[in-house]
């Protein structure tokens, strides 16, 4: 057979310039499809956001707007299941509107979140009704308060008003709320005896002062409303009168919704038992592993989180016996703990002067810290962050330190709050680990950067995965260890103590909710197992009674982001950047640690193909 080699050539060229012609065609309307998808799917995220947001007046204020500035949200029962039917609605159309093939890689990743996010609103439905609404912890009758002195700014009379307003409303919420509980109790849930001890007590303290008696002294909100409206430019006669306003609706609105929720407290009381684990409800075992996936974003079973719990009890023990021998301490390590228990020497006084010593050493700590972020990272937050006690209305009740986040544009710095009610839960030794926690490189940093991220979806800057925020949390407590915190081997084991804290909260959580410690048995755990406070192990495990699940979420969160860490290093060798690897768990908000280990996977290989 003839060959005609130039006719080949001819043929096999027009083919791949007909060949490009197609891909061009196809990449062309690949780009405008992955275009209109985006914008279709943006364009849900800001819809939605948008309605989330005009539902709820305390966001609108905590992200700085003043928008319904004198409103509080729906707490009724009746929102419930509009709230349902407006998620299913939204998965429906995220499922048959949303052609996620076409979507970018970014914002496949933002359809992911949004989607596991509605349906587990869908699937938590069923447990609407098996939470405190009022605890120890949380509630409106200690968060209203805290609401008006923290997020609501008077930078005006009609602000000032607003708050009046809000206090006049104070009535309506209160009777919304009291009617979900009856409703829980009619299902088989109240919490058990020592919460309503408690939670009586804050709401006494709440009406305790003016305008509500003859005290010398004002009521915690009259207090607030009065310093704020002072700082106004106005007429004397125009503050009186704001303060006249603000003393009517607390004796005409606060003082009768607190005497109705204490009378409500006081009744459920006497049908209490001391049954403290979620084991005691109607289907509590499916409703505590429901608990468990939420917070540590995994399916591990009760059981397993226990075995974890155990192990790294037993590990980080034997590693505060090495700090034993550096110190030069002998005995058990039983005597070790009794030892940093009792030696004044690891705590500040128990008066005034103690407490401003501690906030001042607490403020240092972050700001040696903060200049030093460098080294560590990459994206750095604007926000600024403050470090307050807890006020004393709640602090008998409060944790020993959490943080609240900064207002979106800018208004008001993220909060480090530290509890001082008993000096001797704050030693000194754990004030490094505490304050890298709450503070710098943990939480301010975190939600700070999330909120301050451009490129992000409104909804993902305010998601919630316990695992990942905690776990990020008490990873940034080891951190600050590798560039030469820690120096003093006392503060090194703060450091472990509080690992081993959140260790033992594996065990101990578990041990409530699935295996039905009492609460006794749980406080001994702690007791035998930690340094802390006694004061500190009773209010620990009060919280496991009243949140079940969540203070698991640490530990779980803290392993896989160094297991994470290790197989980055592991994978690029001495290409990795420890820099870069924050950026990768920083940057993209708040995730489950199933999409976190995706993220990290993408980091390795996009590293890997750059270096090639």
């Amino acid at each position: 057979m003839k060959i005609n080699f130039p006719t080949i050539a001819i043929v096999v060229f027009l083919g791949l310039l007909v060949s490009c012609k197609e891909k061009t065609k196809k990449s062309e309307m690949d780009v405008s499809e992955i275009e209109h998808e985006s914008k279709q799917l943006q364009a849900f995220f800001d819809k939605t956001y948008q309605e989330d947001l005009s539902n709820s007046p305390m966001m609108q204020t905590q992200i700085g707007l003043k928008t319904d500035y004198g409103k509080w949200d729906d707490f009724s029962h009746t929102k419930y299941p509009k709230d349902l039917e407006r998620s299913k609605a939204r998965l429906a159309y995220l499922k048959d509107s949303i052609n996620v093939n076409a979507l970018s890689k970014s914002d496949r990743l933002s359809y992911r979140l949004m989607r596991k996010k509605l349906e587990n609103e869908v699937e938590d439905y069923k447990f609407r009704f098996y939470n405190y609404p009022i605890n120890q912890m949380s509630g409106i009758h200690t968060s209203i308060p805290a609401f008006l002195i923290n997020q609501h700014r008077i930078d005006s009379v009609a602000d000032a008003e607003a708050y009046v307003k809000r206090l006049q409303g104070i009535q309506k919420v209160f009777e919304d709320v009291i009617k979900t509980m009856q409703i829980r109790e009619k299902n088989g849930i109240l919490p058990p005896k020592f919460v309503f001890v408690k939670t009586i007590e804050d709401s006494k303290n709440v009406l305790t002062g003016k305008p509500f008696s003859d005290s010398k002294e004002n009521s915690v909100l009259l207090q607030d409303f009065s310093d704020k409206v002072n700082q106004l430019q106005i007429t004397k006669q125009q503050k009186k009168e704001l303060i006249k306003k603000a003393k009517k609706a607390l004796v005409d609105h606060v003082k009768p919704a607190y005497q109705k929720m204490i009378e409500t407290l006081q009744d459920e009381a006497q049908r209490a038992t001391t049954d403290n684990g979620v084991w005691k409800f109607p289907k509590g075992k499916e409703y505590y592993q429901n608990q468990l996936n939420r917070y540590t974003t995994t399916h591990l079973s009760a059981e397993e989180i226990h075995k974890i719990g155990l192990k790294d009890v037993d590990r980080i023990h034997q590693e505060m016996k090495s700090i034993m021998k550096e110190v030069g301490f002998e005995g058990s390590l039983q005597d070790f703990f009794k030892f940093m228990k009792e030696d004044p020497r690891f705590y500040y006084e128990q008066n005034e002067k103690g407490k401003a010593a501690y906030l001042q050493k607490a403020k240092a700590i972050i700001d040696e810290m903060r200049s030093r972020l460098d080294e560590l990272f990459l994206t750095l937050p604007k926000a600024k962050l403050k470090v307050k006690p807890v006020e004393a209305f709640r602090e008998k009740s409060a944790g020993i330190a959490f943080y609240e986040r900064p207002a979106l544009d800018g208004s008001r710095p993220g909060i480090y709050y530290v509890n001082l009610y008993d000096m001797k839960a704050v030693s000194k030794y754990q004030m490094e680990a505490l304050a890298y926690h709450e503070g710098i490189p943990g939480h301010h940093m975190q939600i700070a950067i999330a909120q301050e991220l451009d490129s992000l979806p409104e909804f993902r800057k305010h998601l919630f995965y316990g695992a990942y925020i905690e776990g990020w949390g008490l990873y940034s407590e080891l951190l600050p260890k590798e560039i030469g915190y820690y120096k003093d081997p006392y503060s090194d084991f703060g450091r472990l103590t509080a690992e081993l804290w959140r260790a033992c909260r594996l065990v101990v959580d578990t041990g409530i909710h699935a295996k039905k410690w009492t609460r006794e048995q749980a406080i001994q755990y702690y007791k035998d197992n930690t340094p802390n406070a006694e004061s500190d192990c009773i209010k620990m495990v009060d919280r496991h009674i009243v949140l079940p699940g969540q203070a698991t979420s640490y530990k779980i969160g803290m392993i896989k982001i160094l297991s994470l860490r290790a197989k980055a290093k592991k994978a690029l060798g001495e290409d990795f950047d420890v820099r870069e690897f924050h950026d990768v768990i920083l940057t993209n908000g708040v995730v489950p640690l199933d999409v976190l280990e995706d993220l990290v996977n993408d980091y390795i290989e996009s590293k890997k193909a750059s270096a090639a």
